[in-house]
This record gives C-alpha cells, structure tokens and sequence, in this order.
C-alpha cells in the first residue's frame, strides 16, 4: 500500500510542530515555519494552513490560545521575532499570496459570524456587506453545520480580526497599546489603506478577486425611500445567489475592501435583538415574507439550523472590552487619515476629475461615510453609551466617538470643521451627545477623570461652526418633504439656457435635504421620532440637570479641598507629637485616592470651562449661570451638607429618589450609616477592655433576661419615672441616627427595647476617669466605699436633671 506524499508531509509536519509546541522556542519554530513555508509548494500547504492560523491567532472558540498576541507586549524577547513574522511582507503573509493564487476555499461555521450576519443568513436574506456574497457552503446531509467558503487572504483576516472578541480567560478587561495585537493592526491598515501611494502587489500572480468593487454612488437619486437597502440586493436571498464579476479595475484595491470590511463585521457588527428587529426596513421584512411563501410551495426545504426559524432567535450578549474599543479607535483614526489623503484636485465632484482616478483614490472618496462603515459603528457606540459601566473606563468609549466626529484632526494640516461630513453624521453628533448628556447627569464629576471626560465633549462641540453646522443639518431634516418637492424644478437649466441661478441654489438645498434625510432614515429607521440636539427640551435639559449638577460638583470638590487643607495643617502641627493622621482621606468620609490635592484642583479646572463651553453651545446668558452658581454656593453649608438626600419614606424605611441618588453620587448629601446590630455584639474596640466587655456582656444579659418586663414596664410609663427608667436603659441618639439612615423598621424598633448596657464601664476612657475621681476623693479623706457612693450618688442627680428638664433644653 502506497501511502500519498501529501499525507506523508502532513503526517510529518504534524508531529513536527506538535513536538515543538511545547520544547522548542518560539524564535525556533518560526525559522522553521519560513523554511517550510519557501520549500513546500502551495499543494501541500494547503493542508495545514487553518492549522497553522489556529495555532498563530488561536481558535475560534477560545479553547487554543495560539501564540497570545494581546498579552505578547515589546518587552518581551519574542515580540520582535512575531512581528517579523506576521509582518504583511513577512512569511506568513508569503504563504497567503501563494494559496490565494491557486484559489483554494477554507469553510468558517456560521455560527461565529457576529449575530445580526448569522441570523441574516439563516433567515434566507443576501447580508449587506458584499464581501459574503457567495461564499456560503450548504452541509452534507446528516450535518447540522452551515459555513461560508473563504479564500486564503478573508481566512487569515476573519481569524485575525476574530482573535480581539475571542473570550480567553487568562485576559484582563485593560487595554494595552503596545501589544503585539495592537501594532498589528496598525502595521495591516498603513499597509492596505495607504495615504500615499498604493497598495504593494502580490508576489504570486492572482488572477481573481472575489470582493466585488464598490460603486460609485450616483448623485441623480430620487426621493422615493430615505436610507433603505436596494431592492435589488434584498429580493435575492441567499439560496438564489447570482455570480460576481469583479472589474478587472478593481484588482487594485480588493485586498484593501477585503481588509476594512472583515475588520468592520467582525468588530462592529454587535448589537441587541431590539435593534435588529427595529433596522429591518419594510423592503427586507418584505423580502423574508415572500421567501417564505415562495419556499413553503417548494417541495424541498432549504437547510435551516435548529431554532433559526424566526427573527425572534437572534439574541448576543455583547460586552466589548477596553482593548476592543481600543483598537477600533485605531480603525476610526486611520480611517479618517486615508479619506483625507485625497488630493486637491481630486475632491472635485466633476465627471472630468475623475477620468484618471485610480480605484484606490476613488475609493478613499466615500469609504468613512459609506453605509457599512457609518452605521455599524453608530450601533457599537450606541451600545456601549448604554451599557458602559458608569466609571473612567468609559474614556475610551468617549475617544473612539470624539474621533469619528472630527475627521479634520487627520488630515495632516490645520483644517476647519467640514459640513458636509457633519450633514452625512447628524446623528452621530445629536443622538449620541445626548446620550452622552443621560450618562453625564448619572457620573460621580466630583472624580477628576469623569470631570476631564465632561470637559472633553463639551471643548469639542464648542469648536468654531460646529453647533451652527449641527443646527442648520437639523433644520434640513426638519424640512417638510411637500416643500422639497415644490422647490425642486422640473430641469435644471444653466443661466444661459434660460434658467436662473437661484434654481442652482435649490437644487443644492435640495442635495443637502436628501443627505441629511436619507442618513438619518439608514441609521434609525423611516419611522423615528427625531429629538432636536439644539429643541427647547435638549436646552431645559442640560441648563437645569447637567450645569447644575456641574455647579454642584464644583462646590463639592471644592469643600473636600478646603477640608483636605484643613486636616493637612492640623496634622502638621499633630505630627510634632505623633498624633497626625497618615491618611488624609480617612478624615473626609467618601473620599478616594484620586479626589484630593491637585487631582480635586484638576476638577475645578475641568468644570469650570465645561460651563464655559456648554454656555457657548447652547446659547446660555452667563449672568443666569452666575446667579445659579452663587445661589448653590450659598446653600450648600456646612448645615445643609448634614441633611439627608431626598428620598420617601415606605413601610420598609427610606427609599432614594433620582434627585437624592444624584445627591449622593456628586457628594452633596450622604446617610450616617451607624451600626445596625446588637450594640452589645459590636467587635472591641482599641480603646476598650477585652476581658471587661465580656465580663460586662454577660452580666447585662443575665440582668435584662431576668428583669427585661420590669424594665419595659417601668420605660413605657408617661410620668417621670418613665423618664428616668428611658434615660437610663435607652439609648434616643442611637435610634434617631438609625431613623436618619436607610434602615428598616425592624431594626429601629428592636433598638428602642429597654435594656441595661454596662459595656461603657469598659472603655479605657471610663476607666482613667474613675480612677482620677477616686484618687480624688482619696485626697479628700474618702474611702473607696464613700468614692463609690459619691460617684452613684452624681450620677443618679444627673439623670434626675436631664429628666426634669431634658425636653424644655431640646426645645431651646
């Protein structure tokens, strides 16, 4: 029996790397790797490349953790030896031109898709994003699985961009921009998205290209369905895929489609069940729905995987992580950087300007603002407003949005705010500020780095032009369709032709229309109830809640430093007798490590010249501001600090309401939250006796189980017996902080029960004092007895006192 060579190889190679997996070095199996790679033919390769890219990037379920890139930093000794290795002229990538040549497939299961795709899918309907255009493989029968067939060079990159969402235990939710993973990433997109320049060839001859070339968006659009998918793209589901014919012109620049896209759908194609169900326009709902009756006549049934029968099957818990949003940080930016490399020349929108544009050139014309890109993006930052824990970790949320809204910061010169991408992004100015604005209210801006992330939104929406620019696109999309049809003229005619310039003039309001409205509609759906960013709502809001709140903060952090000041000077003059306290946030109750010195200084900074900027946004009279930043100033002593927040009281005890809950958070108010146990069981204290409290304990315990009827009896009596009897075996300070705290009801009236405590006889404190007062009355020819009785005898006319008169001195 002969045994085939490629088996042989495989057979060898196998056990080949599976040795060296765990002996050899990683510099080693890498210069191993490069000679196979140049050595064997793409024949043979073939068979071992998706196990090679599962033992680089890891698989797709997490279970193999490849080389580790995310972990995988410049310190270490094998970073170097990687990169050259992945490296986009490096061998690995030498091995992908050589199989993409030959055109062989490599099959992904469906099911790691992101959700929205794979529900796509199963429900029968062509994606949107072309790069899975006939790629999917129906299974053999007797197998569950449906997959999609990718060619060598979209393989290694869905693994590659798949490898940032694999959950791996061992990660960390930090992000790190030094890692292997995150130079990577920028390594690939300077590479296939250049600036200048174009994309380097192939070292292999390729005569295909499977990513079909993007089409230019023609500008003679009618007004008939704002924002929806083409019809011609949604009828065709995917059991009827037609063929694709990529142009020969595109060649060019389908590695770089390739690349954006897989990076775009891997990384940004999450979002909830809600949202899937609420984006299907009535063209694609339209679609499923003679699908399914074309398919119900058919005799045969299309392969459908268990539970995929209904949109409602959709559901993807999605939390990204920090190095997630990270890295589509770096996406964004080099995004905006390759849309700006244009030349003067070539951003002309005349037919002539164009002739001799390269498809690299005319792609970088609309690749930030095309659909795939916009609204998958929208969608992630969406959710991630939403969802983002209400911490300092939400920065990098906030940077991968300020980002996206100022294309103008890449473009390698100084240029000034750019309407039409702000007209072609309207929502992601309005809709996200005033998310923005929802989770602002709900933060701790006393915190320096929630504080810096306020001032941050409101410096750049502050920039020159930039709020016109959002209120002049909220008014066009705010324009009623009727008008837009009587303006627009029937033919455009030149001057010279009879026409007129101001006919010119509508037809570019018009253009202007359609864009705003046609963005707005592909974004949040033909039926949305737009909410005006500069309307008398959104200004109420952020006057009333936001700069309040701002205002609030201000003189929070300002009290805490005044504070800090205080203790620091007193602990100065302490320490000359080892009495200062070490720990100057201990003395501030709420306090953290970032809220005091410079960092408390930082936040009055940051808050002040956020008022600034929002007061310039909206339009706010700063006289108004002032008056509402003296009058909390005034009202925020030291006596209101003490008061409780706002809250209701319930048969359960106190419960927050909104305002008190931000009362609490900004540090304006705060609960005395006391013990709320035994007393007698509270742990010892420093300052007291061990063996006394216990000794005490026990000796209350036997008194108030034996007499604790007598006892209540006696304190349940209006008269002043029942007065001294309350005095004595009560404690009303303890149930009145217990009565101004979250407590139930429970607990406080078991704190009202009469019982004799002895545990303040063990204090060293109660202890020196009877000492000083028996050698007191030594001095004065006392005896110890006569000392006892004079001390009982003082403190029963004490009790008497207080009995007497207690109430007439609260009343004064």
């Amino acid at each position: 029996m002969i045994t085939s060579p490629v088996f042989l190889f495989y057979d060898s190679l196998t056990g080949f790397i599976n040795a060296d997996s765990t002996t050899k070095p990683l510099l080693q199996r890498c210069h191993d790797l490069v000679k196979i790679i140049d050595e064997y033919p793409a024949k043979e390769l073939h068979v071992i490349f998706p196990w090679l890219v599962e033992s680089v990037f890891g698989s797709l379920d997490g279970i193999i953790a490849g080389w580790n890139l995310r972990l995988l930093h410049s310190r270490s000794t094998e970073y170097n030896v990687v990169m050259e290795f992945l490296n986009p002229s490096g061998p690995m990538m030498k091995l992908v031109y050589k199989l993409q040549a030959e055109e062989y497939k490599y099959e992904i299961p469906v099911n790691y898709l992101p959700g929205p795709l794979k529900a796509c899918i199963q429900e029968g309907v062509l994606p949107d994003c072309p790069l899975f255009h006939n790629k999917l493989q129906f299974p053999l029968s007797g197998l569950l699985t449906l997959n999609i067939a990718l060619n060598p060079f979209e393989f290694f990159m869905f693994n590659f961009a798949f490898c940032l969402i694999t959950p791996k235990v061992s990660l960390s939710h930090g992000g790190s921009t030094d890692s292997a993973y995150f130079v990577l990433v920028d390594i690939y997109l300077k590479y296939f998205l250049p600036s200048e320049g174009s994309v380097p060839p192939s070292p292999f001859s390729d005569s295909r290209g499977s990513v079909t070339a993007p089409s230019p968006r023609s500008s003679s659009v009618s007004f008939t369905g704002y924002g929806v998918h083409s019809p011609s793209l949604l009828k065709h589901h995917i059991f009827h895929q037609p063929s694709v014919n990529a142009d020969p012109a595109a060649q060019e620049i389908w590695r770089t489609e390739t690349l954006l896209q897989m990076f775009v759908e891997v990384w940004l194609h999450h979002y909830s069940l809600e949202m899937y169900q609420k984006l299907q326009s009535p063209q694609v709902k339209l679609a499923l729905l003679q699908y399914r009756l074309s398919m119900s006549s058919m005799p045969y049934q299309p392969y459908a995987p268990p539970g995929s029968g209904t949109l409602h099957t959709y559901q993807e818990p999605f939390s990204p992580t920090e190095e997630h949003v990270l890295v589509v940080r770096l996406l964004v930016k080099h995004l905006h950087a390759f849309s700006s490399s244009l030349k003067p020349e070539q951003l002309s929108s005349s037919p002539s300007a164009h002739s001799h544009t390269s498809p690299l050139e005319e792609f970088k014309r609309f690749v930030v603002v095309q659909r795939f890109v916009q609204q998958k993006l929208y969608l992630f930052l969406q959710h991630c407003f939403g969802h983002w824990p209400l911490d300092a970790s939400f920065r990098a949320v906030l940077e991968t949005w300020l980002s996206y809204i100022q294309p103008w910061r890449y473009t390698g010169e100084k240029t000034n705010v750019q309407e039409s991408f702000v007209q072609e992004n309207l929502l992601m100015y309005t809709k996200l500020f005033q998310v923005f604005l929802n989770r602002a209210v709900r933060t701790d801006l006393v915190n320096a780095k929630n504080a810096l992330m306020v001032f941050r939104v409101a410096k750049v929406f502050a920039q020159p032009n930039l709020a016109e620019m959002i209120l002049k696109g909220e008014q066009l999309f705010l324009e009623p369709e009727h008008v837009l049809h009587h303006r627009q003229p029937r033919g455009y005619l030149t001057p010279g032709q009879g026409g007129s310039y101001l006919s010119s003039r509508q037809r570019v309001v018009t253009d202007m229309v359609f864009r705003v409205k046609s963005h707005v509609y592909a974004l949040e759906g033909q039926d949305c109830q737009y909410k005006q960013m500069f309307g008398t709502d959104l200004r109420g809001a952020v006057s009333l809640s936001l700069i309040q709140i701002i205002a609030q903060a201000r003189q929070t952090a300002k009290r805490i430093s005044d504070h800090s000041s205080e203790v620091a000077a007193n602990n100065s003059f302490l320490s000359w007798f080892g009495l200062g306290s070490s720990d100057l946030n201990s003395t501030f109750p709420g306090a953290e490590p970032e809220e005091s010195g410079e960092c408390l200084k930082k936040t009055h900074e940051f808050l002040d010249r956020a008022l600034e900027n929002l007061c310039q946004i909206f339009k706010l009279n700063q006289g108004q501001l002032t008056q509402l930043i003296s009058n909390l100033g005034s009202s925020q002593d030291d006596g209101n600090c003490k008061q409780l927040p706002d809250c209701i009281q319930s048969d359960s005890g106190l419960i927050l309401t909104d305002l008190g809950r931000r009362q609490i958070i900004n540090g304006l108010r705060r609960f005395d939250v006391p013990y709320q146990g035994d007393p007698e069981l509270q742990p010892i204290r420093s300052y007291e006796n061990a063996l006394l409290v216990r000794l005490f304990y026990r000796i209350s315990c036997l008194v108030n189980h034996r007499l604790g009827g007598h006892m209540e009896a006696v304190c349940s009596r209006p008269d002043f017996l029942g007065r001294l009897g309350r005095y004595y075996l009560t404690d009303p300070d303890w149930t009145f902080r217990l009565r101004q705290s979250p407590t139930s009801r429970q607990t406080v009236e078991r704190s009202r029960q009469p019982r004799l405590s002895l545990r303040p006889l063990a204090s060293y404190r109660t202890l020196l004092l009877l000492l000083l007062l028996y050698m007191l009355g030594a001095l004065l020819s006392f005896g110890p007895a006569s000392s006892t009785a004079l001390i009982l005898a003082g403190g029963f006319l004490y009790g008497l006192l207080v009995a007497l008169f207690g109430d007439k001195l609260k009343t004064h």
